[in-house]
């Protein structure tokens, strides 16, 4: 892009009261790829932020650069709140995109390969390999390879093959002999998903690793006998993964064949993106940019030094070899208001008293303790949740089977919508409907993303609800690696409100009032609106105020508004906003007392707290919404109150270890960009990723938000 065009898109960029979503997104990556840099980290741990950085990038790419296409292709009007229209705003962000892929990539050619070595790990060609080795190589591709390539030619008389999304391909440009320059064929062959990306051979003093592309483009010529090979390109095309699931009157059958017929579109969605090797065919490229109807800024180029792909590093960091060399996660530490976990009976401890789980930190074997015990237990009547995502060999799922054969009703509400886990989903529902459980599989256009369980439980003559809440899914796997907040407890004022809320999306019924629950597409919106404007008429009254928030992503343009009419009022605004943030700090006039940072580490932070001093009798929610459009109008969400003093204090504690963060910590400056936080003077580093281990129950109800 001209120099004079980039400064005009971005004098109109910073004119907006508002940043980018997508600009936004993009860095949140970057500070995923700074995680990549830190000198402390070791290669395994570098290559496998690379690799998580290219999956987002993927990710990006199938679903927001794929909805802008979906604007430009049917010339619908789009004005993003960088304030630029669709074109504008697609040539400033394939120039920020091809920004951060070159920085990928010097990062993987410039540090990590070299480091490697370092550590007896090489990135090797056939060429480097003794005779011996190369006899290996051979035979690896002939028997295990061969067999499995399949060669697409393209000409006048055969239609196009369709190409994978996210595959390696080679294209091959031939010609036979004896025919014109313009009788050229193009053939492609792809590299099938099942197959490693590495081959790895053994030294005695190290691991040669050979991308198995360098073992296909050594023998491809077997592929293509007497013909005359003009080129051959290495590429990968990210197809158009977005799609919005229209409602359907049979939801039993006919939307989940709707979800299948959207998850076959996934592999023939127009394409957005190629990454090429360098040394490409000028004629093939173009000939393929012409049928996908791209512009060259869609183009990606790889140099010959690096590698197409990233995400195949996760075989190295898997490598059973290494394991050793990666951190190990510290043991979870017992929960401030569950000391005797694991001894106590579980219904028992919560017929007392609450327990509230901040994950990783602390297990969330209670949760899977609660649901087994509740599937044998012969006075457990019935159990009720909400299930976005789990793990592969669930135990969730094993419990919940069991209990539907020991006679006891279970319902549970399945969201087949959840992004790239719809077949995992739709695969463990059906085994709950066989086993004869009452299965939802989600609610017509909404997605369910509230995560809630309810367990009715005959307790002499009454009967007791054990309910728990919380930010992150009912998955073993995940809740090792990301930050999450879970209640559980048999509050008879939560347990109605989420009675009632079950009987909602179960069933046909209008919601009464909720008393501890704020509920989304109902009412949340309009609710924390009301909270922000209570703190704002505290401070232009001059009563204590303030507003913190954690959240992976601040969004919606409404919520923005009136955070900035409260900064005006002098309300003391921090959030903690992990991803995408589309508010701007600090703005003369707007918004100078909104402090934002996002915190990037070794756990993904998931968990969502909002608290509202309140002139000192305080709000304090957590739940599963963040500030966006789509939580708000598009999702059934909720947010619960913690009332319990010591677990609203150790919400408010979260929020205050994060605000101390100076070791994962970025601070949004006003024009979007984010500066990493550290130490100032003597000041000693305060991980929020460590610190959470060593929590007392005296320290942390002495904490304060607002002086």
């Amino acid at each position: 892009m001209k120099l004079e065009v980039v400064e005009k898109y971005d004098s109109i960029i910073q004119q907006s009261d508002l940043v980018s979503r997508d600009l936004s997104w993009l860095k949140f990556n970057e500070r995923v790829l700074d995680q990549s840099k830190k000198m402390h980290r070791s290669v395994f741990e570098k290559l496998k932020f690379l690799a998580i950085t290219a999956s987002n990038l993927d990710e990006f790419f199938m679903i927001r650069v794929g909805s802008l296409y979906n604007y430009l292709d049917y010339d619908k009007e789009r004005v993003d709140y960088s304030g630029l229209r669709e074109e504008p705003f697609k040539a400033k962000l394939m120039n920020e995109s091809h920004a951060f892929h070159s920085d990928q990539h010097d990062h993987f050619t410039q540090v990590i390969m070299p480091e490697l070595q370092e550590q007896g790990v090489v990135l090797s060609n056939l060429s480097k390999l003794t005779d011996k080795e190369q006899e290996k190589v051979h035979d690896y591709f002939l028997k295990a390879i061969y067999p499995m390539l399949t060669p697409m030619v393209y000409d006048g008389y055969r239609t196009f093959p369709i190409l994978m999304n996210k595959l390696l391909v080679f294209g091959v440009v031939t010609t036979s002999p004896g025919d014109r320059q313009d009788m050229r064929k193009m053939s492609f062959v792809q590299i099938p998903a099942n197959i490693p990306r590495f081959f790895e051979i053994e030294r005695e003093d190290s691991l040669l690793l050979i991308p198995i592309e360098e073992v296909i483009r050594e023998n491809i010529i077997s592929l293509f006998r007497n013909v005359q090979i003009e080129g051959i390109s290495l590429f990968r095309i990210t197809r158009n993964g977005d799609f919005t699931l229209e409602e359907s009157e049979d939801m039993d059958a006919n939307f989940l064949e709707e979800v299948k017929r959207k998850l076959m579109e996934r592999k023939s969605g127009r394409v957005v993106k190629i990454e090429i090797e360098e040394g490409y065919s000028k004629w093939m490229i173009n000939s393929l940019l012409e049928r996908w109807n791209l512009k060259m800024d869609s183009v990606f180029l790889v140099k010959r030094t690096s590698m197409i792909d990233f995400t195949g590093l996760w075989q190295i960091v898997g490598n059973k070899k290494f394991r050793e060399r990666l951190p190990q996660i510290t043991d979870p530490v017992k929960p401030l208001s569950y000391q005797d976990e694991g001894v106590a009976d579980i219904f028992d401890v919560l017929k007392e008293k609450d327990i509230l789980l901040h994950h990783p930190y602390n297990n969330i074997e209670p949760i899977l303790d609660l649901i087994e015990k509740a599937s044998e237990d012969p006075d457990v009547m019935a159990i009720k949740m909400t299930i976005y995502r789990l793990a592969k060999d669930s135990r969730i799922t094993k419990a919940l089977l069991k209990a539907a054969e020991n006679g006891k009703h279970v319902s549970v509400l399945f969201e087949v919508k959840a992004r790239f886990d719809e077949e995992n989903n739709i695969r463990e529902a059906k085994k709950l409907q066989k086993a004869g459980c009452f299965v939802i599989y989600g609610i017509s256009n909404l997605k369910t993303h509230t995560k809630l369980l309810l367990i009715v439980k005959r307790d002499g003559g009454e009967i007791t609800r054990f309910v728990h809440l919380g930010s992150g899914n009912y998955n073993e796997d995940t809740s090792r690696l990301y930050t999450d907040i879970g209640l559980m407890t048999t509050n008879e004022i939560l347990a109605n409100d989420v009675s009632e809320f079950f009987n909602v999306i179960t069933g046909h019924s209008m919601p009464s009032q909720y008393r501890n629950l704020i509920t989304a597409p109902r009412d949340m919106r309009n609710q924390l609106i009301e909270y922000i404007e209570e703190e704002a008429e505290n401070a232009k009254n001059g009563l204590p105020s303030g507003i913190f928030i954690k959240v992976n992503s601040l969004e919606d343009s409404e919520m923005i508004y009136a955070l900035y009419r409260a900064s005006q009022s002098g309300v003391t605004i921090k959030l903690i906003i992990r991803g995408i943030c589309c508010i701007r700090p600090g703005r003369v006039g707007l918004s100078e007392n909104i402090e934002v940072l996002s915190i990037v580490g070794d756990f993904l932070e998931h968990s969502r707290i909002y608290h509202f001093h309140n002139n000192g009798d305080t709000k304090t929610y957590a739940g599963s919404a963040d500030m966006m459009v789509r939580s708000f109008d598009k999702r059934l969400e909720a947010l619960f109150k913690v009332e319990s003093p010591l677990l609203e204090k150790q919400l408010m504690n979260i929020l205050a270890y994060n605000l101390k963060d100076n070791v994962n910590s970025y601070v949004m400056q006003e024009d979007g960009t984010y500066l990493a936080k550290t130490p100032v003077g003597e000041e000693p580093e305060f991980n929020v990723h460590r610190e959470f281990f060593n929590l007392d129950a005296e320290s942390v109800m002495q904490v304060q938000l607002v002086d």
